[in-house]
């Protein structure tokens, strides 16, 4: 763990991607982590989007102060440049994807952190930027959602080739912008987009196979879902993953901690709505949306030109030729020396 050193104006970069739809929740976001952040630093948050109209972003800029600033940034000619190559399914938009571009479109920061619209601070955020990446492209932490079921653990293994233990959750990162750069990762994924399509996690998935062996793993508590390992005594973070939203759900763990600052923001009437609005058919999609995403993991793991199938192949007939050529080259030198003997 570091201190903050030679920070410009000891400000912290942190990054959201959203869509107008997404705002509400994102103030709520804001609310918790400005209340919870020390006074010791700037903070300086990026909303990155692709057509937020002006109005929509005003009650977003309204958490504007003396360290706090916001800014939108629109991202759609980036986007434009990959976007034939992304792969989308259910509840994920384009959004997803807006972290990928963070480090060359910001070059002033070597190091930012980037979260989730479904996401309460509730720990002092610069003690999450404080920590120290050397080397890492990313520090994360472990994915509570695959940690706890068995399909995706094999998913991570025999699709990705990244045991399930060091799978992390791209919704909470702190990400090596420097090194991103300097080591051209923009390039490398775009790369892996034409490889091959991830379907289940997506941009998450790209990045646990991009950055495998680079990552700095973060203590569990800046990444708190209401699964797994719900039992964390004191989050730093709660995210609400997937289908696990308190807008949605009443009674899933962490909701308190979410209304408490929801009910701070101009949004909790709209917000209230929609948890009382949500219908039990709305609920059963939910529920089969998470049948299927175990059931496309087990269908990616079933396929036999998966990922890292196909890359195994690979390397076994590079080592295949290899020996071949090297057992050419020894019977050559043989006849060689034979011949220079006689």
């Amino acid at each position: 763990m570091n201190t903050l050193k030679n920070q410009s104006k000891n400000t912290i970069p942190i990054f959201f991607a959203s869509d107008a739809n997404y705002l509400p929740f994102l103030t709520v976001t804001l609310y918790s982590l400005k209340e919870n952040a020390s006074k010791n630093y700037n903070y300086k948050i990026y909303v990155l989007h692709a057509g937020i109209n002006e109005t929509s972003k005003q009650d977003v800029l309204s958490f504007n102060d003396q360290n706090f600033s916001i800014e939108f940034v629109d991202v759609s000619a980036n986007l434009e440049s990959v976007k034939n190559s992304l792969q989308l399914r259910d509840y994920y938009t384009g959004a997803t994807y807006y972290r990928i571009f963070i480090a060359n479109m910001f070059p002033k920061y070597d190091k930012a952190i980037y979260l989730d619209c479904d996401t309460i601070v509730l720990g002092d955020i610069s003690k999450l930027y404080a920590y120290s990446l050397n080397d890492e492209i990313v520090g994360g932490v472990t994915d509570g959602i695959v940690s706890s079921n068995e399909v995706f653990k094999e998913y991570c293994s025999e699709v990705l080739g990244v045991d399930a233990k060091n799978y992390f959750n791209a919704g909470v990162i702190l990400i090596n912008l420097k090194k991103f750069r300097e080591e051209n990762y923009f390039e490398k994924f775009c790369a892996l987009l034409k490889e091959y399509k991830f379907s289940v996690a997506q941009d998450q998935d790209y990045l646990n196979v991009l950055c495998k062996d680079k990552v700095k793993y973060l203590p569990y508590s800046w990444n708190v879902m209401p699964v797994g390992k719900e039992g964390s005594k004191k989050p730093n973070l709660i995210h609400y993953n997937l289908t696990l939203k308190p807008w949605h759900y009443a009674d899933i763990p962490y909701a308190k901690e979410f209304w408490q600052y929801a009910k701070l923001t101009k949004f909790y009437n709209q917000i209230l709505s929609i948890l009382n609005s949500y219908t039990d058919k709305e609920k059963e999609r939910d529920k089969q949306a998470e049948i299927g995403l175990i059931k496309l993991a087990q269908s990616e793991i079933d396929r036999e030109d998966n990922f890292i199938k196909v890359r195994r192949k690979a390397q076994e007939n590079y080592s295949e030729a290899l020996k071949t050529k090297a057992e050419d080259f020894f019977k050559n030198d043989s006849k060689i020396l034979s011949v220079t003997k006689v």
